[in-house]
C-alpha cells in the first residue's frame, strides 16, 4: 500500500549535530573565510546574507550506491542536509536554492517514474526531502525532462517551493507563433526577512532567475517536440531583469544548470554561465550541469577571483553533484542611495567527505526516514535477477582496448533492431551498433566504474551497464558518416609523439566518456599519433586530420556511399554529433536501451561477456609507453597479455596505469 506523506512544518530541522565539518584548504571554509577584510568592510546597517546551494542532486537522496548496492560516504542529500543545517546555524540570515537534475540520475529516479509510479497527489521523494530542509525555489535541470513532459508535470504540481526557468518556453505553434509563454514562471520576488548587523530587522525583496541549457530539446526531443522550446540563456535572463527590478527585486540570484564556459559569448550556449557574469543586474549565480566545483576550477579564465569566489566580480558557486558539496556563498549587502548593492562577499564549498574518503558529515536521521519507502522499494526492485555471467565484467578499461562492459550493451542493441526491422523495408540494411563507457572515473571519481562479478545479474547491474534512462534509436548514415563518427570520438585520447621518450599521457580528461563511442560492426584501428579533427564540442580543429585507419565493413575497406542503420539512443540519434547530423533518417522507439539489455540477457539465459577486437590502436614505429588512470581495484583485473602495466597510486585516489602501444613489428 502506497503511503501518504503527511506534510511537516518549516524548521524541522532546525537543530543543528555537534558535528565539525571542515573544508580543504583548496576549497576554503565558510567559517573560516569569513575573512578579517570581509568582516572590516561590515557596516551597522549593513546585512549579512549567506546564500547556500544544491546542484546535480540525481535522487541521490540517501548515501546508498544502489549498484554496488552499498552505504557510501561519497555522495547522498542525506549528507548534505546536515552540512545544511550548521551552515545555517552559522549565520543570522540565510536563503537555500537547487540548480536542477533532482529527479533523475540513479535507480531511485527510475523507481518512481517507471516501476512505482508517482501518483496525483503524491509528494516525489527528491521534495520529501527537500521540503524538510526549507528550500526557498529551484530552477529545472536538462535531466528533468528524461521521463518526459506529462511526467514532469507530475512531480512538479506538488513541490513544496517555487520552480522558475526563463528560458524554456511552451511551443504553441500557430496559436502563439511568438512562443512567448514560458513553460514555468521565469522568476520570483521572495520576500525575505532579515537582521543587520544593528539587531534591526528589514524585509529583502530576493529575485531568483533560472535558467537552463538550451539543448534539451535537442536531447530529449522526442519528449519535447511541438511542446517546448528554449532560447538563449543570456538573453533570456537579460531581458527579465528590467522586469524583476520593477517588480521590487533588492537583489537578483540566478541558478543556472549550466556550466561556466568560456570567455566567449555565442547565441545558445550549452555553457552560459561566464556570460552571465557580464549582465547588469546579476548580484549572484549558483551554477552546475557539468558536475564540477567553484570556487577551485576554472583558473585560467580571465577575471576569475578563486580566493573570493567570484567570476568578473559576481559571485559564484559550483557544488559538485549528488550532494557531494554544498556551496555557500556570504554576501554582505549595504544600502547605496536607496538601492541594496553587494558591497562585499566569499564563496566557497562544503564538502561531505575529505580526500581521504573519510566522512565529514552523518546522513540527517529525519531526510532517511521522510524517503525510506522509496529507498526500500528502490532497492528490492534493483535486486530482481534478469540472468548469468560467466565472468567478471568492469569498465576500468574501456577506453583503452575493447571492452565487455560496451561489447554488452552494443549486442543488445543490435538484437533489439533486428527483431524490429523484420519484415520491413531496412530489413537487410547493415546494422551497426554504437555503445560508449558511462562509468569511466573522470570527474566523478576514483570510484566510478562498473564492476559485476561473475555469477548472478541483477537489474541493478544493467542499471550500472547502462546509467541512463534513454531510449533506443537509430540514424540512417554513409560509410563516410560513420568515419566521422569514429574521428569524434577519438578526441578521447591527446595526441602522441612517437618519438619522446618517457610515458605520456593518453587520454583527453576534457573530452567526456559519454562522447567515446565505440561502433561495432565495423573494424579499425586509432591513431593517435596524429592530432584529434574534432574537439569536445564536435567542432573542427584539424581539417585534415584522420585518426581512424583501416575502417572496414565485412573485412573489405568501408564504401564512405554505402547507407547504414546505427543502432544508439535518443540523446546521441537527436543531436548535433559529426557524422550524425547528416543523417538521413532518425527512428526513435519506445523501448529503454537498459529494457533491450535486460531482455537480451534474460533470453539468453546466461552471457559470456567478451569484447569482439573490433578496434585497437593503430601501430607505431616504435615502443611507447602511455599513462592513464582508472580504479585502484583494476591491478586485479589486468589483461593477461601484459600490455597494461599497474605503475602505482595516482591523483585523488585513482591508480595509475601504463599501456604499451602496438608496434609496426608485432
Amino acid at each position: 500500500m502506497k503511503r501518504t506523506f503527511q506534510k511537516l512544518g518549516k524548521n524541522v530541522l532546525a537543530g543543528t549535530m555537534a558535528l565539525s565539518v571542515l573544508a580543504t584548504p583548496a576549497m576554503g571554509s565558510a567559517v573560516d573565510a569569513a575573512p578579517k577584510e570581509h568582516k572590516d568592510k561590515q557596516g551597522k546597517h549593513d546585512v549579512e546574507l549567506r546564500i547556500l546551494g544544491t546542484t546535480d542532486i540525481h535522487t541521490h537522496l540517501v548515501n546508498y550506491d544502489y549498484y554496488k548496492d552499498a552505504e557510501t560516504n561519497e555522495f547522498g542529500l542525506a549528507k548534505t542536509a546536515t552540512l545544511i543545517k550548521e551552515a545555517r546555524a552559522e549565520a543570522k540570515n540565510t536563503l537555500l536554492f537547487d540548480n536542477g537534475d533532482l529527479i533523475q540520475g540513479n535507480p531511485l529516479g527510475d523507481y518512481k517514474a517507471k516501476v512505482d509510479v508517482l501518483e496525483d497527489g503524491e509528494l516525489h521523494p527528491v521534495f520529501q526531502a527537500m521540503e524538510l530542509l526549507d528550500y526557498d525555489a529551484a530552477t529545472l535541470g536538462n535531466h528533468e525532462f528524461n521521463y518526459g513532459m506529462d511526467y514532469l508535470d507530475e512531480v512538479l504540481d506538488d513541490a513544496p517551493f517555487p520552480y522558475v526557468s526563463a528560458n524554456v518556453f511552451k511551443d504553441d505553434g500557430d496559436d502563439n507563433p511568438k512562443n512567448d509563454k514560458t513553460y514555468i514562471k521565469p522568476y520570483q520576488i521572495i520576500k525575505k526577512k532579515v537582521v543587520d548587523e544593528r539587531g534591526k530587522k528589514k524585509v529583502l525583496r530576493v529575485g531568483v532567475i533560472g535558467a537552463v541549457a538550451p539543448q534539451i530539446t535537442q536531447w530529449d526531443k522526442a519528449h519535447l517536440d511541438g511542446k517546448i522550446i528554449t532560447k538563449d540563456i543570456v538573453k533570456s535572463v537579460e531581458e527579465n531583469i528590467p522586469k524583476m527590478k520593477k517588480d521590487g527585486a533588492d537583489l537578483i540570484i540566478v541558478l543556472a544548470h549550466s556550466g561556466v564556459g568560456d570567455a566567449e559569448y555565442a547565441e545558445m550556449e550549452e555553457n552560459a554561465t561566464y556570460d552571465l557574469t557580464k549582465v547588469k543586474g546579476v548580484d549572484a549565480i549558483i551554477t552546475g550541469h557539468n558536475h564540477l566545483t567553484f570556487p577551485g576550477g576554472f583558473k585560467d579564465l580571465p577575471g576569475v577571483d578563486t580566493e573570493k569566489g567570484t567570476i568578473n566580480g559576481v559571485p559564484v558557486v559550483m557544488p559538485g553533484n549528488w550532494g557531494n558539496q554544498l556551496g555557500v556563498m556570504d554576501l554582505t549587502i549595504t544600502k547605496v542611495k536607496g538601492d541594496w548593492k553587494v558591497k562585499d562577499s566569499v564563496s566557497s564549498l562544503k564538502p561531505i567527505m575529505d580526500k581521504d574518503k573519510n566522512s565529514l558529515a552523518e546522513p540527517d536521521p529525519a531526510v532517511l526516514a521522510a524517503v525510506k519507502e522509496a529507498h526500500e522499494g528502490t532497492i528490492n526492485y534493483v535486486r530482481q535477477a534478469v540472468g548469468t555471467t560467466t565472468a567478471d565484467i568492469h569498465s576500468y578499461f574501456a577506453l583503452v582496448q575493447d571492452d565487455p562492459s560496451i561489447q554488452i550493451v552494443t549486442n543488445a542493441q543490435k538484437w533489439y533492431i533486428e527483431k524490429q526491422l523484420q519484415g520491413t523495408a531496412d530489413e537487410n540494411t547493415p546494422i551497426l551498433s554504437a555503445g560508449a563507457p558511462f562509468k569511466a572515473g573522470g570527474r566523478n571519481g576514483a570510484s566510478y566504474y562498473t564492476y559485476i562479478p561473475a555469477g548472478e545479474i541483477a537489474i541493478k547491474n544493467v542499471s550500472d551497464l547502462y546509467l541512463y534512462p534513454n531510449t533506443v534509436a537509430t540514424v540512417k548514415v554513409t560509410g563516410a558518416d560513420v568515419l566521422e563518427w569514429l574521428e569524434m570520438s577519438a578526441g578521447q585520447f591527446k595526441q602522441i609523439d612517437q618519438n619522446a621518450s618517457g610515458v605520456q599521457p593518453l587520454v583527453n580528461t576534457d573530452f567526456p566518456t559519454y562522447n567515446y563511442d565505440v561502433i561495432d560492426g565495423v573494424t579499425y584501428e586509432i591513431d593517435v599519433t596524429e592530432p584529434a579533427k574534432y574537439d569536445k564540442d564536435g567542432k573542427v580543429i584539424n581539417a585534415d586530420a584522420n585518426r581512424i585507419k583501416n575502417l572496414q565493413y565485412n573485412g573489405e575497406a568501408i564504401d564512405l556511399t554505402q547507407q547504414f542503420i546505427v543502432v544508439t539512443n535518443n540523446y546521441r540519434a537527436s543531436g548535433k554529433f559529426p557524422g550524425v547530423r547528416n543523417n538521413t533518417g532518425v527512428e526513435l522507439y519506445p523501448d529503454e536501451n537498459r529494457q533491450a539489455i535486460i531482455d537480451y540477457i534474460r533470453e539468453l539465459g546466461t552471457i559470456d561477456p567478451s569484447a569482439d577486437g573490433n578496434w585497437t590502436f593503430a601501430p607505431v614505429g616504435g615502443t611507447v609507453d602511455v599513462s592513464f588512470d582508472s580504479s585502484v581495484n583494476a591491478k586485479d583485473s589486468l589483461p593477461e597479455s601484459n600490455v597494461i602495466r599497474y605503475d602505482g597510486v595516482s591523483d585523488n585516489g585513482f591508480g595509475r596505469y601504463v599501456l604499451q602501444l602496438p608496434t609496426e613489428q608485432q
